[in-house]
């Protein structure tokens, strides 16, 4: 086990950074945008671009990895997410970083999936539980602490900036340097709308909409926060609570999913979170202790949602499509995360920021009323003929790969079998003294 955890140090180093720069970069944008003055639709199509572009690289990003290898593929991706950073500093102005953003979301979901590949590799099947939720709490930790730096220097100059690219460029470094052979090739997404359905109905219309309420949420919470005259810290600080009380609260939501009815988790964490939207756009908060307060109910019902959905999802399919159930929730969940600020941004700017919280408390409606009409139409599973439920990251800070990381998916047989590796030039190495 202690050996595993050292031969993969490297690789998780290079995510807290990536995870540090990505929790830095996708803060500072929406944050400097509001000072400036930059359209509140303006500001949401940033957050739509962005998944659009991760969407794109969940799909396209193995066929780039096989043509040219994983760590030339990972330079690439992490030199332009490092440049684009740089470039958003120098180029204010709202085009320049719609446009820009999309190919961000395209080279984090590349640089996340080869970290993800790389590190189920070298795990073995006793380690791969601990080196999983070492990689989630890395992802979670780095987005946070990234966020927390927007309050140590001035939005207003290029300085923050350059401190993602810088932290983007840290990120290279443990990968390109690493002399451990390649893994094999990414696999790429299959995605069987009709099958999915077919599934799981609650899980496939509960995922679009947690989609959407968490990107509207994710991409123009900061933009709410400056509109509604809070300071950088306390924007930051907000943005961060949400993300450590949904945290905190996957496990004993999943534990209860695994002997009550997850329909009927599912629609009281969604009921919860449009009372705690309804009642930020009602009393409309402006007092730090208050706001947090219903913020952090808010974060800790609606990030709580998206494994549930996908576990409920995996209980009606065979354990061996683990993965690729899991892969084409997650794909669907992007699409949410496309309308969801496309569909913020005009709303807030025809009723005013806290209308925000309008749109997810709609959202979270909506799920809990079609769990509880699906919870009529079809008998839950006895618990012991349910799979138990797995922590797995929300939605965006998730790539197909790391669903195949999961101890689950090792569990049901997708975990990748030994075999050939390539070194980081995509040569064959034999992997035995007799191949050899």
């Amino acid at each position: 086990m202690r050996n595993n955890l050292v031969s993969v140090f490297a690789l998780l180093l290079g995510t807290l950074f990536l995870f540090l720069g990505n929790g830095l970069h996708g803060l500072l944008l929406p944050v400097r945008g509001a000072f400036e003055g930059y359209p509140t639709t303006l500001l949401g199509l940033i957050g739509t671009s962005w998944a659009s572009g991760f969407v794109l690289g969940c799909l396209l990003a193995p066929k780039v990895v096989k043509r040219i290898g994983h760590v030339r593929a990972f330079s690439g991706f992490a030199s332009l997410i490092a440049i684009i950073a740089l470039l958003t500093g120098i180029l204010v102005d709202p085009f320049w970083w719609v446009a820009l953003r999309a190919v961000t979301g395209f080279s984090i979901a590349g640089t996340s999936m080869i970290i993800e590949s790389w590190l189920n590799e070298r795990a073995s099947n006793e380690s791969r539980g601990v080196v999983f939720s070492l990689y989630i709490a890395i992802t979670l930790f780095g987005v946070v602490g990234g966020q927390m730096m927007v309050t140590l220097g001035d939005i207003e100059t290029p300085i923050l900036f350059m401190v993602a690219g810088i932290l983007y460029c840290f990120a290279m470094l443990p990968t390109t340097l690493s002399t451990a052979a390649s893994p094999q090739p990414l696999k790429q997404v299959s995605l069987d709308i009709p099958t999915l359905f077919r599934t799981s109905p609650v899980a496939c219309v509960g995922i679009v909409l947690i989609g959407i309420s968490n990107g509207a949420f994710g991409t123009l919470g900061a933009v709410f926060g400056a509109e509604a005259g809070l300071a950088s810290s306390t924007i930051a600080m907000m943005m961060s609570v949400t993300i450590f009380a949904g945290a905190v609260m996957q496990l004993p939501a999943g534990r209860l999913s695994d002997r009550v009815d997850r329909r009927y988790v599912l629609a009281a964490l969604a009921a919860v979170a449009a009372l705690a939207g309804l009642l930020m756009f009602v009393l409309q908060p402006v007092s730090v202790i208050p706001l947090l307060i219903v913020v952090a109910i808010y974060g800790a019902a609606a990030n709580a949602l998206y494994p549930i959905a996908v576990s409920h999802a995996n209980d009606f399919a065979s354990s061996e499509d683990f993965v690729k159930v899991s892969g084409g929730l997650l794909l669907l969940y992007g699409v949410g995360t496309i309308i969801g600020p496309t569909l913020g941004g005009p709303v807030m700017t025809s009723a005013g920021p806290y209308s925000l919280f309008v749109v997810t408390c709609v959202s979270h409606l909506l799920i809990t009323a079609y769990a509880m009409f699906r919870s009529k139409r079809r008998a839950a599973l006895p618990a012991s003929e349910r799979e138990n439920y797995t922590t797995i990251n929300p939605g965006t800070l998730t790539t197909p790969e790391s669903l195949r990381m999961s101890p689950r998916a090792s569990q049901a047989g997708s975990a990748p079998e030994a075999g050939p590796q390539v070194d980081p030039q995509g040569d064959p190495q034999a992997t035995t003294e007799e191949e050899r």
